[in-house]
C-alpha cells in the first residue's frame, strides 16, 4: 500500500510518500519533496502548477490513498484562503486520479506519532526520522509534516485492524 502525505501550502506544498509492506509490520520510505510556486505569479498560475506537480507525482507514484492536513484554524486571514485554494486543487488532483483522500489535523498527528498532541515540532521529526529510518531527516519542515501525516494514516490503520 502506498500512501501520499500532503501538507497544503500556496508558497510551498510538502509531500511525502510511503509504503506499507504487505508481509512485514514496518513503513518503508520511498520520497518528498517541495512543490515551489513562485510569489510574483497570479494565484491561477501557481494553483495550475501545484495541480500539475501532483498529477506527475500521482502517475509516478500511483498511490493507494492521499492523506492531507486538515487546517481548520489560521492565525492568519491573508493566508486562509491561498491554503483553501491549495487544499481544493489538491482534492482535485486526487479525486481525478481516482485516488481516496483522508484527513488528519495537526493535534491528531502529534497524537498518533508522539503520543502527546502538544508535541514540539522537533520531538516529532525525531520519532519520523526514528520510524522510517532516516539516515537524515529531509531539509524541509513541510517534507517532514507530510511523512507525518501519512504515518498517522498507517498507524491509525493499524490500530483499527
Amino acid at each position: 500500500m502506498i500512501i501520499f502525505g500532503v501538507d497544503p501550502g500556496i508558497a510551498s506544498t510538502g509531500y511525502g510518500v510511503i509504503e506499507k509492506v504487505k508481509t512485514k509490520k514496518f513503513f518503508r520510505y520511498l520520497d518528498c519533496g517541495l512543490i515551489k510556486t513562485t510569489p510574483d505569479s497570479p494565484i491561477a498560475e501557481r494553483l495550475k502548477k501545484l495541480n500539475s506537480d501532483l498529477d506527475k507525482l500521482i502517475r509516478n507514484f500511483q498511490p493507494d490513498v492521499f492523506v492531507m492536513e486538515k487546517v481548520y484554524f489560521f492565525r492568519n486571514l491573508k493566508t486562509v484562503i491561498p491554503v483553501s485554494q491549495a487544499q481544493g486543487v489538491i482534492l482535485l488532483a486526487a479525486a481525478k486520479n481516482k485516488v481516496p483522500v483522508s484527513q488528519f489535523t495537526p493535534l491528531e498527528v502529534k497524537m498518533t506519532i508522539t503520543g502527546f498532541g502538544r508535541a514540539e515540532k522537533e520531538v516529532v521529526q525525531k520519532k519520523i526520522k526514528k520510524i522510517l529510518n532516516l539516515k537524515k531527516l529531509p531539509k524541509s519542515d513541510d517534507s517532514v509534516d507530510a511523512l507525518a501525516i501519512a504515518l498517522t494514516y498507517l498507524m491509525k490503520k493499524a490500530k483499527a485492524t
